[in-house]
């Protein structure tokens, strides 16, 4: 009996540090893949931020705009900050909401969850449900997902002279490990 009592307030107690707690990330990578006709181009940053909260499944995620390297070339990137996503202006990316399915963040797993809202590029906001993967491991949680941004959902527009060299889709592939905090 009283080792299914402590059971119990062991479980009790991991889930009340669990609400009090985030999975939090400042060091989280995202890809985008630019494949067109004449022409592909990468870039990455590896200064994704975000935050995980147990308690409500409630999510933020955010880069800064600047932050991306890569390119083809460093003209490509400046083109990337100055006419297409106006970093000055709009230095910010970022995607907030919930995860719809419940997961037992308590419980090592990986678990296939779909996250709802407000993806914010350019000064856009477009309300998106992206399909990712979570994997629990030793109190560790890890984030990963691959989805397709159409830029003109966010009001960026190619000029014509370039439009075979930049895609009218972006491929997005987002991976953080998160840890308690």
């Amino acid at each position: 009996m009283l080792r299914v009592l402590f059971c119990c307030l062991t479980t009790f107690c991991s889930f009340q540090l669990l609400a009090q707690k985030k999975f939090v990330t400042d060091k989280g990578r995202i890809d985008f893949v630019s494949n067109a006709e004449l022409e592909l181009i990468r870039s990455s940053s590896a200064k994704l931020q975000g935050a995980v909260n147990p308690a409500n499944n409630q999510f933020a995620f955010s880069v800064l705009v600047q932050s991306f390297r890569g390119f083809n070339s460093e003209l490509q990137r400046e083109h990337f900050n100055e006419k297409y996503l106006e970093s000055e202006k709009y230095s910010r990316m970022s995607f907030t909401g919930k995860i719809i399915e419940q997961v037992d963040y308590a419980i090592d797993g990986i678990y296939d969850v779909r996250a709802k809202g407000e993806l914010d590029i350019h000064g856009q906001k477009q309300t998106r449900i992206i399909k990712s993967q979570i994997t629990i491991e030793q109190g560790s949680l890890t984030i990963e997902s691959t989805f397709k941004v159409p830029l003109a959902d966010h009001n960026i527009s190619i000029p014509r002279i370039v439009n075979q060299k930049i895609a009218t889709e972006i491929e997005v592939t987002v991976k953080a490990a998160m840890s308690l905090q």
